[in-house]
């Protein structure tokens, strides 16, 4: 999901008319925990080491991988 205008939400109100939850399709919902899955798995590596690319295939060459 990129952004917010790819959402097509509907809102239940109380009777004030205030906005207290939302309702999404659910594959825009499996979406968007997608998503959030990614970005902690991003932050939780953010401060690994990195490696170059030819380091990378040449560690996985030696590990029998490639």
């Amino acid at each position: 999901m990129n952004n917010i205008q790819q959402l097509h939400p509907q809102y239940i109100t109380d009777e004030d008319g205030n906005k207290i939850s939302i309702i999404l399709p659910i594959i825009e919902f499996e979406s968007l925990i997608e998503d959030i899955e990614d970005l902690a798995a991003i932050a939780e590596r953010k401060n690994e080491s990195l490696i170059s690319h030819k380091d990378l295939v040449k560690q996985l060459k030696h590990d029998g991988i490639v």
